[in-house]
């Protein structure tokens, strides 16, 4: 490009992004400064700015590259930032296009550790209702750890040692490196698949925070949150502590200690077994010695020394309330016979047949007389009966009818004078056999006797 050449402002922009592009340094560059103005956006891509106090400048962090960071970005969070340098050429700003972040000086796993660790928490997956309880006798005991490493070779044997019968079921599985996560998870889904497994642990020996930092994986937590099998966490020493060791059911110091959390000492067993022997022993002793003294003291009771001397006062008892009760029934008896005759006596002296006699002679003579005074009676209120209707019948307007007159109406009301019509009021007539209806023509009013 010619010095004199004259440029447009995009042309520009994308000269120096051009530039900045072909920079080795700038390709791939590590950036340490304060987190500022955070923004997670919907679509995933992560916007913050990094300053310190000299400058600062814009960051883009595309969600195919967040999704991986082990911590969650914050304001005021110290950071180091590895990407490359461009031009946003719309605003013609460079700015850093991160591809990989981790804290800066708390140390990334650690901080991932918490904010993990919190996250799982409030999800309530250290609750302690959620964790079961180890099985007293297990028959197979499931173990996903290295099959090389000394952490299995620690359980088999103090297994073997405590509990030779069980059954003891190894998956093998990688523990440390990028794959572990995912080999872990793989191990506990087809164990859960095996059938009758009673308990599972999961674990390696000690390391530092990078070679354990497998068991801190958010999927290697969910999958022993899943397991329908108990599981004991054995990572590490006893000083060292995981995320599965919170999220276990029961959490071991090392492999060692998960192996006698996972089965009994049977020795221990043998010996408390030998003490409730010896507690039944003696407890059996105790009772068979206390049942033989009142054996003893039954033996010397009167009943037992002479049976039939009890037999025989049952049976004088016996004979002597039978009299007793032979003598009460006829004493009943008695006095219930006495009590008949009484009333006999009492009956005859009333003369009870004599007396119905008379009374059905007396209601013999009250009925007749009672119906004679019936018929009297209703014969009078029949004849009473026939003059009031001979009498109503003799008042009655039909028969005045029937004697040549008539009844006139004015809209339903009876004419009885002539100042009750004008001419041309419509008239009704009524005769004994109908009605006539008739129009007035002339009203003619005569005048009283007394001449007014």
């Amino acid at each position: 490009m010619k010095p004199t050449e004259v440029m447009s402002v995009g042309e520009l922009t994308r000269y120096i992004k051009r530039v900045l592009e072909r920079d080795s340094v700038l390709e791939d560059v590590w950036i340490r400064g304060e987190i500022s103005n955070f923004t997670h956006h919907t679509s995933g891509h992560m916007y913050f700015t990094l300053k310190d106090k000299d400058s600062r400048i814009k960051i883009v962090m595309f969600a195919s590259y967040n999704r991986f960071l082990k911590f969650i970005p914050k304001d005021g969070t110290k950071a180091l930032v590895r990407g490359s340098i461009s031009v946003f050429e719309r605003d013609g700003a460079y700015q850093m296009y991160a591809k990989e972040m981790q804290p800066d000086g708390v140390g990334s796993l650690y901080l991932a550790f918490e904010q993990l660790k919190a996250q799982l928490a409030q999800e309530g997956l250290f609750a302690p209702e959620r964790k079961r309880p180890l099985p007293v006798f297990p028959k197979k005991v499931g173990v996903i750890t290295s099959p090389t490493g000394a952490a299995v070779r620690d359980i088999i044997t103090t297994i073997k040692r405590r509990y030779p019968q069980t059954q003891i079921i190894i998956h093998p599985a990688v523990v440390q490196g990028v794959e572990a996560p995912t080999s872990i998870v793989r191990a506990i889904r087809r164990m859960n698949m095996v059938v009758d497994i009673d308990v599972l642990i999961v674990g390696r020996g000690g390391g530092s925070i990078e070679e354990l930092w497998a068991f801190n994986e958010e999927q290697v937590a969910r999958a022993i949150a899943a397991s329908t099998i108990p599981v004991i966490s054995a990572v590490g020493h006893e000083t060292d502590y995981t995320i599965a060791d919170f999220v276990a059911d029961v959490r071991a110091a090392t492999p060692t200690a998960a192996a006698e959390l996972a089965v009994p000492h049977y020795l221990e067993w043998v010996e408390r077994t030998k003490q409730l022997e010896h507690r039944l022993h003696r407890a059996l002793h105790g009772n068979i010695s206390e049942q033989r003294r009142r054996l003893e003291r039954l033996k010397q009771s009167y009943g037992l020394r002479q049976p039939t001397r009890r037999i025989e006062e049952k049976q004088q008892r016996l004979d002597d309330l039978h009299s007793r009760l032979r003598q009460a029934m006829k004493q009943v008896v008695t006095r219930k016979q006495q009590r008949t005759e009484d009333l006999t006596n009492r009956l005859t002296r009333y003369r009870i047949k004599q007396k119905v006699s008379e009374g059905r002679g007396q209601l013999t003579r009250l009925t007749a007389d009672l119906t004679q005074v019936m018929k009297r009676r209703t014969e009078s209120t029949r004849k009473e009966w026939l003059s009031l209707i001979a009498q109503l019948d003799a008042l009655s307007p039909l028969k005045v009818m029937q004697r040549g007159f008539s009844l006139t109406y004015l809209d339903d009301t009876l004419i009885k004078s002539t100042e009750q019509i004008v001419p041309g009021d419509e008239l009704m007539i009524r005769l004994t056999d109908g009605q006539v209806r008739t129009h007035v023509k002339e009203v003619i009013r005569e005048e009283n006797q007394d001449g007014s």
